[in-house]
């Protein structure tokens, strides 16, 4: 268990009106959660403190090497007043996953579940309750020793900052348009594309700036080796509905194993679908388009929950997915995964947990 120290804010800021819009990741809390990491000595002085700039040496090697680790996930309030977290041990899992692949120190998974509980509870009056809202935490790793030369830190800050949010897209709920990227490349496997970690972000960049440029709201990438196979969109897992069955890119080593993911997954199952996680060529699911067997596509993320897909494209080709709309599955899982969530649906499969 942590021994966490306390210093609240004595100013604290003004929060949004409840009719305020919330673009993602724009506004911050109150408070963040601070812990010191030193070979050697392990983690330390674990810590609550105002929200503000922290202080770096410019040769810090997180600015110059790219060691640096991210994760993402939500707390909710409850109709009556309670306040969930939705899978964070699957977080804290896949944060220490990432933390192998890119030579960083692990974090207990309690204590990283701990630390994001402790500082939603702090700022739990953050947390917003329009429909669609949420509150977003960001806990996050950076390598701090002040040298230049490719080598393995020896010093760290692990930190947790909150951020109430609305939608991810613009377009809410409403189905969103996805370029297929057949120039540039994300990840390969045996790189760090499984990991979560800023250089798969800035990789996406140059696609993402021409996409939204030609009225895409997203990317969906190619495998890095022979640009055949689906992989994943930049902010999300991919699924198609094919002829009645729920399709998914396998995890390969290139593609992030996302939470919201694992639970659609499951979910999907639990309804008796048909599941398969598997390659899925672009040149498959083209012919799915043109045919019709393309019933619905969706993505799935901690950002947007479920975000239905209403066109494809791909070179010169455009493809319209059913009528345009929201699909059925597509709804009864973001109806089904934010009902938990939010306390609305039964939690049978323990996913919740509670900030007490």
């Amino acid at each position: 268990m942590l021994n966490i120290r306390y210093e609240l804010t004595k100013n604290p800021k003004a929060k949004p009106a409840a009719d305020d819009p919330l673009r993602f990741g724009t506004i911050f809390t109150d408070h963040m959660f601070v812990m010191n990491y030193e070979t050697g000595k392990g983690w330390f002085d674990a810590r609550i403190v105002p929200y503000g700039e922290i202080s770096l040496d410019p040769s810090a090697m997180v600015f110059h090497y790219g060691q640096e680790m991210f994760e993402g996930m939500k707390a909710y309030r409850t109709e009556d007043n309670r306040v969930l977290l939705f899978r964070p041990y699957k977080n804290a899992e896949r944060a220490n996953n990432s933390n192998k692949r890119l030579c960083m120190p692990q974090i207990p998974e309690e204590d990283f579940v701990e630390a994001c509980k402790a500082v939603v509870k702090v700022d739990q009056d953050w947390i917003p309750t329009k429909p669609g809202t949420s509150l977003y935490i960001r806990p996050f790793m950076i390598a701090t020793d002040p040298f230049l030369g490719v080598r393995v830190s020896d010093t760290y800050l692990f930190i947790v900052i909150l951020s109430p949010v609305g939608p991810y897209y613009a377009e809410g709920l409403n189905p969103v348009k996805i370029w297929i990227e057949d120039e540039y490349v994300r990840a390969v496997k045996g790189g760090i594309g499984e990991a979560k970690t800023g250089g798969n972000y800035v990789a996406s960049l140059a696609a993402q700036v021409k996409a939204h440029d030609e009225g895409y709201s997203q990317v969906l990438w190619l495998d890095g080796r022979e640009r055949k196979y689906i992989e994943e969109v930049g902010a999300m897992n991919i699924f198609f509905k094919i002829n009645g069955t729920i399709v998914t890119p396998m995890l390969n080593g290139s593609i992030l194993p996302g939470v919201t993911r694992n639970s659609v997954i499951e979910v999907c199952k639990s309804w008796g679908l048909p599941v398969e996680e598997r390659r899925i060529s672009v040149d498959e699911l083209v012919e799915a388009g043109r045919t019709g067997a393309l019933e619905e596509c969706f993505g799935s993320g901690t950002a947007a929950v479920i975000s239905p897909v209403s066109h494809l494209r791909f070179e010169n080709e455009v493809f319209k997915i059913g009528d345009g709309g929201i699909g059925p599955v597509s709804q009864k899982l973001y109806d089904t995964i934010t009902g938990i969530q939010l306390g609305k649906i039964a939690d049978d499969r323990n996913w919740t947990v509670e900030v007490k």
